[in-house]
């Protein structure tokens, strides 16, 4: 689900102003210099705190609009529930890496070997962004429990029989294959300081997670439905370079990856595109405000101990391998918009918020292609500095910070 090479911490209604484009247009790709730990807890608290009294989303919690939920339930489980793969039939880890089991110890030995050689070849950016996928993709149990925050869809027993419940099960469950496979290929490959890759995602468990309106239903869905198709370019991406270095298990392992994102984001885009059809007041509403100051990826909290910037680091050495781009993310918000048919929604059925909403929402991503061009320029004319990542046993990476 998670692409971290992403955050929004800056509201977008300050992208306009001369003084604040540069900045804006770092942080919305990860590549801006990040706060320290300390003062992105403190940031997190705050955030926190003025949730509770944040009347804009908080309007989404009133019966009527929760109700939608309950009358959408039969929708749901005829157009959501089939796009779940049953364990059957869904690959697993051992499908994609060697199994000794069935190899052998001669084979197990031979194809480990030929796992190890083949990942000696990818360059060391490549793998920091794959690594910090990796991390991203294990953080799961806070995955899980995100969903099971918004009002009207949780699963309020642990094991509910509801069509909202039995998506977010079976949704966590085959995203746990994410992390599980990325893990064991990362070990395999002898090319990782595995105990710090795994103190890294023991600490970003331990952090959490900053998600906004995080009870909403209709905010938390539109999140979701950003996350999986971004996460989705990403793994693509990495599939991609892997076989460009010839390793094509790597390339294998993230293109069955990305497939699953691809469904899992098919799911999330239906859910909102009914929101917008049954009440497009309250869905473009709730699309701008994500937009405009909401959105933060799920990996901005995470630290290996050391490097107090690392997400920001880890988001700089994405957009320069091409993994993930603050070009991506304008595309990704360009398909949205295009798919739940933000551009044509009719003005007599919004309110005069749901218009303004409406407008901002479709001029943004003009925006956000002034504010790449700009820091594309910036970045020309930065030098790079080595920054070294305690996941490949503090080699240095080239990176270059807008």
């Amino acid at each position: 689900m998670k692409c971290t090479l992403l955050r929004i911490v800056l509201a977008c209604r300050r992208c306009s102003s001369a003084g604040d484009g540069g900045r804006f247009m770092a942080e919305i790709a990860g590549l801006g210099k990040g706060s320290t730990g300390t003062g992105r807890r403190a940031a997190v608290a705050a955030k926190h705190e003025e949730e509770g009294t944040d009347d804009e989303w908080l309007m989404y919690l009133k019966p009527a609009k929760l109700e939608v939920f309950h009358h959408l339930e039969p929708w749901a489980e005829a157009n959501v529930v089939p796009l779940l793969k049953p364990a059957e039939v869904a690959w697993q880890p051992t499908d994609l890496l060697p199994d000794l089991a069935s190899l052998g110890a001669d084979g197990f030995h031979a194809a480990c070997s030929d796992i190890t050689a083949r990942a000696a070849g990818l360059p060391d950016a490549h793998l920091v962004c794959l690594v910090g996928n990796m991390v991203t993709e294990e953080a799961l149990p806070t995955y899980q429990s995100i969903p099971n925050r918004f009002e009207g869809v949780r699963d309020l027993t642990g094991s509910s029989g509801t069509a909202w419940a039995r998506w977010i099960r079976g949704w966590s469950a085959e995203e746990n294959r994410h992390g599980d496979v990325l893990n064991r290929y990362l070990f395999l490959s002898g090319r990782v300081d595995m105990r710090q890759v795994e103190r890294t995602i023991h600490n970003l468990i331990n952090s959490g997670m900053v998600m906004n309106a995080a009870r909403s239903p209709y905010h938390g869905f539109i999140y979701v439905a950003f996350q999986e198709r971004a996460t989705s370019i990403s793994h693509g991406n990495t599939a991609r370079r892997a076989k460009e270095h010839g390793d094509m298990a790597l390339a294998r392992i993230c293109g069955a990856i990305a497939a699953d994102e691809k469904r899992h984001e098919l799911a999330y885009t239906r859910i909102v595109g009914k929101l917008f059809k049954i009440d497009p007041d309250g869905a473009v509403r709730a699309l701008a405000y994500m937009m405009r100051l909401r959105i933060v990826m799920p990996a901005s909290l995470v630290t290996d101990g050391r490097d107090d910037d690392l997400f920001a680091h880890y988001a700089a050495v994405a957009q320069q391998a091409g993994i993930y781009t603050a070009s991506d993310y304008r595309s990704v918000l360009e398909h949205l918009i295009k798919q739940w048919g933000v551009e044509e929604l009719v003005a007599g059925e919004l309110s005069d918020e749901g218009r303004r909403a409406r407008d901002y929402v479709c001029a943004l991503p003009r925006k956000i292609r002034r504010l790449e061009e700009k820091a594309h320029q910036r970045r020309k004319a930065k030098p790079t500095t080595l920054t070294p990542f305690s996941w490949i046993f503090d080699k240095p990476v080239n990176i270059t910070m807008a």
